[in-house]
């Protein structure tokens, strides 16, 4: 497999972009200073005993969630082994001050939740102050090493500290783990010297900038080349491998081209599709992802393909080609938290244990933590996935202010059913002789009726005169209901004259009648006759009939 990572450096926004194969495996963000891995020293600003947590001022926007999981810390080597049955008024106290490090950044309304058992990754280990074990990387399979690297643990971590040796580490020297070893140990000496000297809230410890993380985490022998854009950062990288890998150095490249380095590769595109909803499979197939509160849903449909054998053929070819590309899109997407995936039903027990089996090999690639939990009753495949950031979409859009994320809006007619409810409800509680509806074009089309049937049918109904103005200002859910006298009908009337020539933008084709073209002059809608072909174009009409509610014009040769 050949693995690249790619670097795009922007004033504004520095992205990374994993690529295996050519295909666009993970991307990762930063606009702005990275609180993930950050360490603060904060104050308990307000204690809940009935979620067993509290909430700490760290200096930021939201106070930071802390659970009593994540508390005992600050009892040391005092914590019981049953802590968790104690009270987290017995952990923590009112105004406390403690030093805490971002596991997960704030997401929605909640703010960023923080531990204080404090870890600081290096290039080959991740030292643990707070803990005495030492932990070796499930992603180095082979026993004999495995066992090499525990022993070096073992002999260079002291009876103080606890040590995970990380996948970087497979075939290094005993000399540079004990390297990276005494590096974070100073690190972690500064930090508790900066902690005594100040009073919380305050940062203690930035963590690294997203080049010089992706080089600390990603940048491995196993990765052919990491090509990157700016000629700084890429002396900072060659200075970082200087001190850590030096024999990687070989594998950056300084992308020096006229396009953006993004856009050379082909990845704004990727970016695109992966916030779609539908993914396609190369067979025809697709899937379709679903985000919800509680959890995200996937599901495998055939699509286009039919197969050319049986239909269990059929099934299994799209679950098992479904399988890279779900575990793809987690990565990609970046999601995080519960995962369902509804599969295509399968028949038989031997092709459900391939296919998990399938989907665990795949999964064991994610440098995020994963767990598939099994296959229910119902055939639903469950997965959990760490949420430590925002997930993509979270990241790079907002909810639709129209539809407020629902994705959807209500219907033309159930919109003109609620205008002509509004209208009644006017009509029957005021006593103004005329009242004006104004609505988006579409739908002001709609309540107008075929040959204005619409308005006639309200206006016996109600007894009132009604004007219907288009507005394309308005959203199709937002309509505008006002009553009048009299005297102030003549200023809602059309101000135009029969003969009169006017250039009018096409909108639509003018509702059930689509050989004709709808425009709007003012607020008045027009019916401009044989115009439906020509959608989107700016026409010069002539003004061929004029009424309280519509104009009639037809296209002027």
């Amino acid at each position: 497999m050949y693995k690249e990572i790619l670097v795009n450096i922007d004033e504004s926004e520095n992205r990374v972009a994993v690529l295996e194969d050519g295909k666009l495996m993970e991307l990762y963000i930063s606009r702005e200073d990275r609180l993930i891995g950050s360490i603060y020293k904060g104050k308990v600003a307000n204690i809940l005993p009935g979620m067993q947590a509290a909430f700490v001022d760290i200096g930021l926007e939201r106070n930071a969630f802390l659970c009593i999981d994540d508390a005992s810390a600050i009892l040391g080597e005092d914590a019981p082994s049953d802590f968790k049955t104690m009270s987290i008024k017995d952990l923590v106290k009112m105004n406390q001050e403690t030093v805490v490090q971002v596991t997960k950044e704030s997401w929605g309304m909640k703010g960023a939740r923080v531990t204080t058992h404090i870890t600081l990754p290096g290039r080959y280990l991740v030292f643990l102050p707070m803990a005495q074990y030492v932990g070796i990387s499930r992603r180095i399979e082979d026993e004999t090493e495995r066992e090499r690297l525990r022993r070096i643990a073992e002999e260079i971590k002291g009876d103080n500290y606890g040590i995970i040796v990380r996948t970087a580490a497979d075939g290094k020297s005993k000399e540079e783990l004990e390297k990276d070893f005494k590096y974070l140990t100073k690190l972690w000496n500064r930090i508790n010297k900066d902690a005594s000297k100040k009073k919380a809230p305050f940062l203690i410890h930035q963590e690294l900038t997203l080049v010089s993380k992706t080089v600390r985490d990603l940048f491995t022998s196993e990765v052919n080349q990491l090509v990157i854009d700016s000629k700084a950062d890429y002396d900072k990288v060659l200075d970082l491998l200087d001190i850590s890998s030096p024999e990687l150095k070989e594998n950056v490249v300084l992308y020096t081209g006229q396009k953006n380095l993004f856009e050379q590769y082909n990845l704004e595109a990727e970016i695109e599709k992966a916030l779609r909803r539908r993914v396609w499979l190369d067979s025809g197939g697709f899937l379709i992802i679903d985000k919800t509160e509680a959890l995200t849903v996937i599901d495998v449909n055939t699509g286009k393909y039919v197969g050319k054998n049986s239909l269990s053929d059929t099934i299994l070819k799209i679950n098992l080609e479904a399988v890279p590309e779900i575990a793809r899109q987690l990565r990609l997407r970046d999601i995080g938290g519960i995962i369902i995936v509804d599969f295509i039903d399968m028949e038989t027990e031997e092709e459900k244990e391939q296919l998990l089996e399938y989907l665990q090999e795949e999964l064991k690639k994610d440098h995020t933590k994963t767990h598939l939990v099994g296959m229910t009753e119902l055939g639903l495949v469950q997965i959990t996935r760490k949420r430590v950031n925002k997930d993509l979409d979270e990241y790079l859009r907002v909810s639709c202010p129209y539809c407020n994320g629902r994705g959807r809006i209500y219907s033309i007619t159930s919109m003109r059913l609620k205008c002509e409810r509004e209208i009644k409800k006017v009509a029957t509680e005021s006593n103004f002789e005329t009242i004006i509806l104004e609505t988006h074009p579409k739908l002001a089309v709609e309540i107008l009726g075929f040959e204005a049937e619409g308005i006639e049918r309200l206006e016996k109904i109600t007894g009132k005169k009604i004007i219907l103005k288009a507005n394309l200002d308005l959203h199709l859910e937002k309509i505008k209901i006002e009553g009048i006298n009299e005297k102030q009908v003549s200023k809602y009337l059309p101000s135009i004259q029969i003969g009169e020539n006017v250039n009018i933008d096409i909108l639509d084709v003018f509702g059930i009648n689509v050989t004709d073209g709808l425009g709007v002059y003012g607020k008045t809608l027009i019916d401009i006759k044989g115009a439906g072909n020509r959608v989107g174009e700016n026409l010069s009409v002539y003004i061929t009939s004029v009424s309280d509610n519509i104009l009639t014009a037809v296209i002027k040769d």
